[in-house]
C-alpha cells in the first residue's frame, strides 16, 4: 500500500471514529435526557400520591367542612347553599316544560314532554350551542340576550299541539352552574363567576331577573319556575328514575356536588324549614381545600396564574378545565430541565390551556403499539415532532399520574358526603344496609374512561367491604338539563291551577 493510500485509510478511519464518537455522545445525551425525564415523572408520582390513608383524611376533612358550613355562614370554604328544592320529582309530573342549561363553554336548551307515572318522559328534544369566547368576559346583557335569542329559535320549532293555551306561559327550569345564593326556588343572586367566565356586572344581582329581562327584549314569553345548578338538576333527574339517589356529582369542565340533607340537620339561619322532611344542599365543593390534598408546584403555579387565585382549589385538581393544563405544565418543565423534546423548548408548550383534557384523555387511552395517537397529539397540538416511543410512554405516564390523582380525590370527596349523612358504614343496630345511589354527570366522567374506572375502584377501596356493594354510581346523561325541566314541573306556576 502506498503512502497516499495509507494516509487516506488513516483519514477515513479517523473520520469513522469521529462519527462513531458523535453517535455515542448523542445516544448518551439522549439516554441522559430520558433518564432525567423519567426521574421527574417518578418524583411527580410521589408528590401526587393518594394512598388510602391520605384519602380517608381527605374524606374526613370534607365531612368536617360540611358540618362547619352548615353551622355558620362563612364557617367553611364550602358554601353549603340551601337550594329551596324540598320537592324532588316523583315520576307523576305531566306536561311540556323547557330547560336552559348554562354551565360551561356551551349551553343546552331542552324541551321535555312528561306523561306522568305511566308515560314518564314521552319526548325530549334539545340543541346545544357554543358560547362565543368574547361573551364569557363581556356584559351580562350581551350574554343573556344571546342565550335568549337561541332559545327563541328553538321554541319556534315547537309542534302546534304542544303550544300552551292562551294566557298560559311556557315554563322553564334554569340550570345555572355557578355559585348563587338562592332566595327562593326561582330566584338567587350571583356570588361569583367560575369556569373562565368574568362578567362583573352580574355579581350580587338576581340571575333570573337578568334572564327574564333578556326574554322580554327578545319577545320570548317564558316563565322561570325553577333556578338550580347542574348538580341539583342531576340529583333531581336521578331521583326521578331512582328513589335511592341521595347525592349528585358533576365531573366535567368544572365540578360540584349536592346531596339530600334531613330537615333536622338544617339550622334556622340557612332559611325557612323545608316543607318536606328533606332539603337539597348545594355544596360548591370545588372550593374545598385541605392540608391533606397532595398539591404540587404545578398546582400552585396554575392557581396563581388563574382568574381566581386562592379559590376553587379542589376544582383545579380534579376537573376537566384544568387537568390538561397540569399535564402541559409538567411537560414544559421536562422540556426545560431534561430537554425531553430536543435542545429547544417547543413554543406552543408555553401557551396556557393549549393542551385540553380531551387531548390528554386521547393520549392516555392510546393502546397502539407505537403510541401513534400520542405522537399525533404532540405534533398537532404542541408542534412537537419526531418523538421516540420512550418519550411517548413518559407522556402517558404524566397523564396517568394527573388523572389518577384527580379521580381518587373525587372519590374521597364522595366518601366525605356519605360520612356526613351516615351512609359510610353499616347500621349500628345491625339492620339492613340501605341502598345508596350517587348520580354522576359531566363530560370528564362520561368520556374519560380511565378516570371513571379509577374513581369507581377508589370508591370501593375506601368503603367497608360489606357496604361497597350497596353504594351505587349511576350515569345521569344530561341529568342537569332534564332535572331542571323536571323541577320546573315540580314547582309549576300552574300546579294547583284549575286551568
Amino acid at each position: 500500500m502506498g503512502k497516499v493510500a495509507v494516509a487516506a485509510a488513516a483519514v477515513g478511519a479517523a473520520a469513522a471514529c469521529a462519527v462513531a464518537a458523535i453517535v455515542v455522545r448523542q445516544r448518551m445525551k439522549s439516554a441522559g435526557r430520558w433518564a432525567k425525564a423519567a426521574a421527574m415523572v417518578k418524583e411527580l408520582e410521589e408528590k401526587c400520591a393518594t394512598p388510602s390513608g391520605k384519602l380517608r383524611h381527605v374524606a374526613d376533612a370534607m365531612a368536617v367542612e360540611m358540618h362547619a358550613g352548615l353551622a355558620s355562614e362563612g364557617g367553611s370554604k364550602l358554601k353549603m347553599i340551601i337550594s329551596y328544592v324540598d320537592n324532588l320529582p316523583t315520576g307523576d309530573e305531566e306536561g311540556m316544560f323547557y330547560a336552559l342549561d348554562l354551565g360551561g363553554t356551551n349551553f343546552r336548551v331542552l324541551r321535555v314532554r312528561l306523561g306522568g307515572r305511566e308515560g314518564q318522559v314521552v319526548k325530549q328534544e334539545f340543541v346545544e350551542v357554543a358560547i362565543p369566547p368574547h361573551l364569557m368576559v363581556g356584559s351580562s346583557s350581551e350574554l343573556f340576550d344571546y342565550i335568549a335569542s337561541e332559545l327563541a329559535k328553538f321554541v319556534a320549532t315547537e309542534d302546534e299541539d304542544l303550544r300552551p293555551p292562551p294566557g298560559r306561559q311556557r315554563e322553564l327550569g334554569f340550570t345555572f352552574s355557578f355559585p348563587v345564593r338562592q332566595t327562593s326556588i326561582s330566584s338567587g343572586t350571583l356570588i361569583k363567576w367560575t369556569k373562565g367566565f368574568s362578567i362583573e356586572d352580574t355579581v350580587g344581582q338576581d340571575v333570573v331577573s337578568a334572564l327574564t329581562s333578556a326574554f322580554e327584549r327578545q319577545g320570548l314569553d317564558m316563565h322561570v319556575s325553577a333556578l338550580v345548578n347542574d348538580t341539583i338538576g342531576t340529583l333531581a333527574g336521578g331521583r326521578y328514575g331512582d328513589k335511592d339517589v341521595v347525592a349528585a356529582v358533576i365531573l366535567g369542565t368544572g365540578t360540584n356536588a349536592a346531596y339530600v340533607e334531613q330537615a333536622n340537620a338544617i339550622p334556622k339561619w340557612l332559611g325557612p324549614p323545608p316543607k318536606s322532611g328533606e332539603m337539597v344542599i348545594n355544596m360548591e365543593w370545588g372550593n374545598f381545600r385541605s392540608s391533606h390534598l397532595p398539591t404540587t408546584e404545578f398546582d400552585e403555579a396554575l392557581d396563581i396564574e388563574s382568574l381566581n387565585p386562592g379559590e376553587q382549589i379542589f376544582e383545579k385538581m380534579i376537573s376537566g378545565m384544568y387537568l390538561g393544563d397540569i399535564v402541559r405544565r409538567v411537560l414544559l418543565k421536562m422540556a426545560n430541565e431534561a430537554s425531553l423534546f430536543g435542545d429547544s423548548v417547543p413554543p406552543k408548550l408555553e401557551i396556557p390551556f393549549i393542551l385540553r383534557t380531551p387531548n390528554m384523555s386521547a393520549m392516555h387511552h392510546d393502546s397502539s403499539s407505537d403510541l401513534r395517537i400520542v405522537g399525533a397529539t404532540l405534533k398537532d397540538i404542541l408542534g412537537i415532532t419526531n418523538t421516540s416511543l420512550k418519550t411517548r410512554k413518559l407522556v402517558i405516564g404524566v397523564c396517568d399520574v394527573v388523572a389518577r390523582r384527580g379521580a381518587r380525590l373525587a372519590a374521597a370527596g364522595v366518601v366525605g358526603i356519605l360520612k356526613k349523612i351516615g351512609r359510610d358504614s353499616s347500621p349500628k343496630d345491625g339492620g339492613e344496609v340501605p341502598r345508596t345511589v350517587v348520580a354522576m354527570d359531566g363530560g370528564l366522567f362520561e368520556h374519560y374512561t380511565l378516570f371513571r374506572s379509577c374513581f369507581e375502584d377508589t370508591l370501593k377501596e375506601l368503603l367497608p367491604e360489606d357496604l361497597s356493594s350497596s353504594v351505587v354510581v349511576i350515569q345521569a346523561n344530561d341529568g342537569s338539563g332534564l332535572g331542571a325541566a323536571l323541577l320546573a314541573a315540580s314547582y309549576s306556576h300552574y300546579l294547583h291551577s284549575d286551568s
